[in-house]
Formats: C-alpha cells, structure tokens, sequence
C-alpha cells in the first residue's frame, strides 16, 4: 500500500513542479506584450491571468488565510497580527480580486476607463 501511493506521489510531483517553474515565464511572456501600459492588456495577458494566476492567487488567499489563523496565537502578543493579516490575506486577495484581468497592477483606472468610454462613443458616431 505504502509503495503504490510513493509512486502516486512521485507521478504528481512531477509534473506540479515543473509547471511552478514554468509558471514565471508564462506571465513574463504575457507582460512582454506592452509592460508598461495596463490600460489595454493583451489577450495573452489576459488569457495567462485568468488561466494561471487568478486560480494561483485564490488558493493563496486562501493558504495565506489558514496559515494567519494558525500563526494567531505567536502574532497576537507581540503586535504583528496586523501586519501578518496584511502579507498573507490582504495582499494575495487584492491581487486575485481587485485588478482588472490581464492588468498587473491592482485597482481600477477610472480616467482611463472614462477615456476609453468616449473614444468607443465617438466611434460609433
């Protein structure tokens, strides 16, 4: 029983650590499109973000939240329950839930969205 599930570990070992060392070349290809313009991502971008790195960044949230609630009885009488709240559920979560998709960098341009929303109104005209 012990050597059949050894040789299950090992096929699904794998193949998951190959695709975490590929994971960052993945996006780096989808950010390589236009870096630094994240007013309009490329469908690359967006394909790898919502393929990859949404999924990666949910199940963070989530590890990160378990992992605050078991470090909570170390963080809480030394004053860092804040700050251990803030790196392990407060920032993968902003970075799943509150960018648009394709974008890498949090929060929603409203200037910009303002802009794109008149030059597709002046098109249609």
């Amino acid at each position: 029983m012990a050597l059949n599930m050894k040789k299950n570990m090992k096929k699904l070992t794998t193949p998951l650590l190959a695709a975490c060392l590929l994971m960052p070349s993945v996006n780096a290809f989808a950010i390589a499109a236009n870096p630094f313009d994240d007013s309009h991502p490329s469908a690359l971008a967006m394909t790898t973000d919502l393929l990859l790195l949404r999924p990666v960044g949910a199940v963070a949230t989530v590890v990160g939240s378990v992992f605050y609630v078991l470090a909570l009885p170390f963080t809480l009488p030394s004053g860092g329950a804040t700050e251990a709240g803030q790196v392990l559920v407060v920032e993968p979560a902003v970075y799943t839930f509150y960018r648009c998709l394709g974008c890498t960098r949090p929060g929603y341009n409203k200037n910009q969205a303002e802009a794109d929303a008149k030059t597709t109104e002046a098109n249609y005209d």
